[in-house]
């Protein structure tokens, strides 16, 4: 068959995969933020929250007209919802006060390619979904879950997004860290997670680095990340405190504080932050007044530019009021500060005990603020819900998050559901900052259970009431992935590591899964054919191009074209690496698509589907029946269903 008439297979199938643009966002008018704009780029982290085009909702809504899959039978009405979980208990109360009828409960098939997919990134196996569905046990949703969270694909998954979240790449946007700075880092986000560490100890593990080596302890590559360019050592003192205050506390606005007051800036933005004060910043910033790099080269003769950073906390004086160039406006003595500005928590004014490492007590500040655990739930549900309950996530506005203390006037409070964000921070304290647990309690909700279809009418402004799950683009490692295991082709890539003292020699890692890898960036193979099909579907570089679900005429050409998705549909190879449709070509009809709908798609096709599917089995003269398999397996790779978790 020829890409005309696959085309034309996957429109008679019912679902063309359709890609949705970015939606549009106002961005704040930027004129007289010319610092703010240097340093937040394009990243669109000062979006005006009142133009939210509610396009998450809009995209559940289109992708699910395109899924011609009957609905079911709505098996809980909003009056039957019985459950003690907080999520529930906030989020039916508030639909029941606003009259909103909830979607029906998604299947099993359908809640366990979802929950496979958020946990571990990748899609359930024949033989597991078969399985669970057809297991009688009444809590099998839960022991599901237990059995993902306790998988090493759930290492993999979450490993990556933390990746994401601490920008973690070989090159930094101004001091290299280079393979093995990489590798370490990734590293020591994937023994915290195999180890299940707490994330405040994490956290703390990162801002109070004490690492003498870059390239063997990997938590200095966090502060590494924040060295600037062109200025003096202030503008470093003052990206890392930007970077811990928007990884760890959801604050971004802090960024452009430690340029000016907040008053003239961020009036339409931040109750909180129009109140802001520079010299409340630089306070923040001062607790890195005494932190340097010491760039040591293992082996200058053989290999001059290489090198790797200890991290030193002596020597210098605090944050001082001195500077008249850089990145950042002059700093100059204002609000009653002398000569310096000593380091003050400027949450709740904290300031270091006597003699104690500056890090170590700015660590102990952030991760014992009750806003750490706020941020952190807030990244956790938006990345398992579709949203956060806070959007953007690193706009916390700290004036309007009480729901005993709401704010005047025009203000309302910032989350969609105050109680529940305050209640959901306050048991992830109390379960020892334990990011298993808090996955686990959003994940057995029955709201995270819910359908993505609607019975009724969709109204935008529902979006933020979490009655129906939304839908998100798999990301792209998600879909280099899934049809690797799909198909049983999985590529071999390697992955630089370091080897020997030195670390002048290079010897490889053998990586067969996208989820595996420790950057984005040029990985796997450089500038390869493999980069640029995880490129299409807009993973970012981790520095300034954030990972996107957008969608691009790009992608769709390459599901339908790219050499990476043809080699996949192949009758190919015996024994361990045999594909899928050598090994199940000569079923019976039925029986084949079954196993190619379940394989691919974790369902089973729906009638019309079957009839399309098997008379396309049985073709016309001119080809064979390996090559009619091979069709299907490529318009199943082209359906909606595939590239979206629903």
């Amino acid at each position: 068959m020829n890409q005309p008439q696959r085309f034309a297979l996957v429109l008679a199938a019912g679902t063309l995969v359709v890609f949705l643009g970015a939606q549009d966002q106002d961005p704040v008018d930027l004129e007289n933020h010319s610092e703010c704009n240097f340093f937040s780029g394009d990243r669109e982290k000062y979006s005006r929250e009142a133009r939210d085009r509610y396009w998450r909702g809009n995209l559940t809504e289109e992708v699910t007209k395109l899924r011609l899959v009957p609905a079911g039978t709505r098996t809980k009405q909003l009056q039957d919802q019985v459950s003690d979980s907080p999520i529930d208990i906030a989020v039916f109360g508030e639909l029941q006060k606003r009259g909103i009828a909830p979607a029906e409960k998604t299947n099993d098939f359908e809640f366990a390619r979802r929950v496979t997919l958020d946990l571990t990134g990748r899609v359930p196996s024949y033989d597991a979904l078969i399985q669970f569905t057809s297991g009688q046990s009444p809590n099998k949703r839960a022991e599901l879950v237990d059995r993902l969270l306790n998988s090493p694909e759930y290492v993999d998954k979450w490993t990556m997004y933390f990746g994401d979240l601490y920008r973690n790449t070989q090159n930094s946007d101004v001091t290299p860290r280079f393979n093995a700075g990489r590798n370490a880092f990734y590293r020591w986000i994937k023994a915290s997670l195999e180890a299940n560490k707490p994330y405040n100890v994490m956290a703390t593990e990162l801002i109070a680095s004490k690492s003498r080596n870059s390239f063997e302890d990997g938590t200095a590559n966090f502060l590494i990340g924040s060295d600037t360019n062109g200025g003096p050592n202030q503008d470093d003192y003052d990206q890392m405190a930007a970077d811990v205050n928007a990884a760890f506390l959801g604050m971004g606005h802090v960024n452009c504080v430690l340029c000016h007051n907040g008053r003239g800036h961020l009036e339409e933005l931040s109750l909180w932050g129009r109140n802001a004060k520079r010299s409340d910043a630089w306070g923040t910033a001062s607790f890195f007044s005494r932190t340097s790099f010491a760039a040591i080269r293992p082996d200058p003769q053989t290999n001059p530019n290489l090198r790797y950073y200890a991290l030193n906390d002596v020597g210098r004086t605090d944050y001082g009021l001195n500077t008249t160039t850089g990145n950042r406006p002059a700093r100059q003595p204002i609000d009653g500060l002398g000569a310096t500005a000593p380091p003050r928590y400027m949450f709740t004014g904290q300031r270091p005990n006597n003699g104690e490492n500056y890090r170590d007590a700015l660590a102990r500040f952030v991760t014992n603020d009750f806003q750490f655990a706020r941020a952190t739930v807030n990244y956790m549900w938006a990345a398992l819900m579709g949203r956060g309950l806070v959007e953007p996530l690193d706009q916390f506005d700290p004036a309007r998050l009480d729901p005993d203390n709401p704010p005047s006037g025009t203000w309302a409070l910032q989350p969609s559901h105050p109680a529940l964000l305050n209640t959901l921070a306050d048991q992830f304290r109390a379960n020892n900052y334990d990011l298993k647990w808090l996955m686990r309690t959003i994940v057995n909700s029955e709201t995270y259970q819910l359908s993505s279809r609607y019975a009724g009418e969709w109204n935008p402004t529902y979006e933020s009431t979490f009655a129906r799950k939304l839908v998100r683009r798999l990301m792209a490692e998600e879909i280099h992935d899934a049809m690797s295991t799909t198909s049983n082709i999985l590529p071999t890539y390697n992955i630089l590591e370091p080897s020997g003292p030195l670390y002048t020699n290079r010897d490889t890692r053998p990586v067969r899964f996208a989820m595996q890898l420790p950057e984005t960036g040029n990985q796997p193979d450089g500038n390869g054919a493999a980069r640029d099909f995880l490129n299409s579907f807009t993973r970012g570089n981790r520095l300034d191009d954030d990972r996107k679900s957008d969608g691009s005429a790009i992608q769709a050409l390459s599901l339908m074209n790219d050499a990476f998705v043809m080699t996949r549909i192949r009758s190919s190879n015996t024994g361990g690496q045999q594909s899928l449709l050598n090994r199940f070509i000569n079923m019976a009809d039925t029986q084949l698509v079954n196993q190619l709908y379940l394989t691919v798609l974790s369902r089973y096709p729906s009638q019309a589907e079957a009839d399309i599917a098997i008379a396309t089995l049985r073709g016309t003269s001119g080809t064979t029946r390996t090559q009619r398999g091979e069709n299907l397996l490529w318009s199943l790779y082209n359906k909606v269903d595939f590239i979206y978790n629903y």
